[in-house]
């Protein structure tokens, strides 16, 4: 096995600067059985078994040789599921850098936590690996300008995991509204309603025998390991994860900012709150969040522990312009006149729903699908990281502007804040000794 020292200096990043659209069966068909793309799947709880299930809709084309997780128990179910679904065992490691060093691997996923993503990804970069990498690509605003640098630097593709980007009917309705279907377009509305309970006071307590807690923190700085956190709740702790907003709102924010045509806006205002519950959550459960242009806007509202609906929906979103609105999930979409009349509709599927995607959804499949082709063939990516980390940053400042309680103005070319040096600091992050990322 290689060691890690063998494999930092392999891809020359050294200790002190690593502290780290088409269907998927026309793809598949591409290549042939013998002539399958290597992958490596890292962090293997939960939405990991999406890339499982993309993976074996893909099996033409790929397949998976390695599987990672710092969770002896998590690896081993995880691990188990290959040999059930792909029909062949993958190799195990808590380490995803011994994954890294391997040459056989040609690209890897990544489904760790958000504080992760960016310095995986890099990493993987560095290594000479094509990445897919769920969203967030970066756990705050300095991370994914880093990775975009990477990308272009290293030269293999990075896929962001918005997979709606790759969802046959949403670009047919989004080409459509481009071409004038509902007019001059001018507002986005996105939503998403939750009935998440409590995470409670958590306590210190021992690690658990089966957890690499130190491997878990990687970058992030170093703290007692608390009963709330692993493996789900993390996404509430600003240490590690980027809240709702992040967690979910990305989705939706992306496709409004996609339809309408648009980059990194003027202004970014947020509030809210977190009102249900009294416990260590650290971020909002409730929050308005709006980005304004010069002759557009885009609203977020986020619930996460109040599930009442918009159009029957958890989640979802509406474009409207001069002629009328379209409203867009991941069941189809709707076209409504100027009065509010349904006038046509496009379903796929029942309504879109506030459950995180954990097993099989076509639209990964398709995803994963666009991205194997870019490897193999040079098809364009339906969302690389330089367009799907616009939307990641605009959520990000969205954060940072409920921390200070007050409007950010920025700079329309990389969405740096202007003329707040209090709000300009939360741009990056603090990294435990040895593991920031760097290029």
């Amino acid at each position: 096995m290689v060691t890690r020292r063998e494999f930092l200096d392999t891809v020359a990043i050294g200790a002190a600067g690593f502290a780290v659209g088409s269907t998927a069966k026309s793809y598949a068909q591409i290549l042939g059985a013998n002539d399958r793309l290597n992958f490596a799947v890292i962090g293997l709880h939960s939405r990991a078994y999406a890339h499982l299930s993309a993976l074996k809709a893909n099996s033409k084309a790929a397949r998976i040789t390695h599987v990672c997780d710092v969770d002896s128990k998590t690896l081993k179910k995880f691990a188990d599921s290959v040999q059930q679904q792909m029909g062949h065992a993958a190799a195990t490691d808590k380490d995803f850098r011994e994954i890294l060093a391997q040459k056989d691997v040609d690209a890897i996923t990544i489904a760790a936590p958000d504080h992760w993503h960016t310095p995986m990804a890099i990493a993987g970069l560095q290594a000479g690996k094509n990445v897919y990498v769920e969203k967030p690509c970066s756990h705050n605003p300095a991370e994914g300008a880093l990775l975009v640098e990477a990308q272009r630097k290293y030269g293999k593709l990075v896929q962001m995991g918005t997979q709606q980007r790759s969802s046959d009917y949403t670009i047919e309705i989004v080409d459509k509204i481009h071409n004038g279907l509902i007019g001059r377009t001018y507002y986005g509305k996105s939503w998403y309603s939750n009935t998440r309970g409590s995470i409670g006071i958590g306590k210190v307590v021992p690690v658990p025998p089966q957890l690499d807690w130190d491997l878990w923190q990687g970058p992030a700085p170093r703290r007692p390991y608390k009963d709330n956190v692993q493996p789900y709740n993390w996404h509430w702790f600003k240490i590690y994860g980027t809240g709702e907003a992040l967690n979910n709102g990305t989705h939706e924010v992306d496709v409004c900012r996609w339809a309408l045509g648009v980059d990194y806006p003027q202004r970014v205002s947020s509030s809210g709150g977190r009102y249900q519950f009294k416990d260590d959550w650290q971020f909002y459960d409730t929050l308005l969040t709006s980005f304004e242009y010069p002759d557009k806007m885009i609203d977020w509202e986020g619930k996460s522990c109040q599930g009442m609906k918009f159009y029957h929906r958890d989640r979802g979103s509406t474009i409207m312009g001069t002629k009328g609105t379209v409203l867009i999930d991941r069941g189809g979409y709707e076209i409504y006149d100027l009065e509010g009349k349904k006038t046509s509709e496009y379903k796929v599927g029942k309504a879109a729903s506030s459950s995180d995607l954990v097993g099989r959804d076509s639209m990964t499949d398709a995803h994963f699908a666009n991205f194997i082709a870019g490897i193999r063939t040079g098809a364009k990516l339906n969302a690389p990281v330089s367009v799907g980390n616009v939307a990641v940053t605009m959520l990000q400042l969205s954060n940072i502007s409920w921390e200070v309680q007050r409007e950010l103005h920025l700079d329309t070319t990389d969405g740096k804040i202007q003329n707040d040096p209090q709000a300009m600091k939360m741009w990056g992050r603090e990294y435990e000794k040895g593991w920031a990322p760097h290029i």
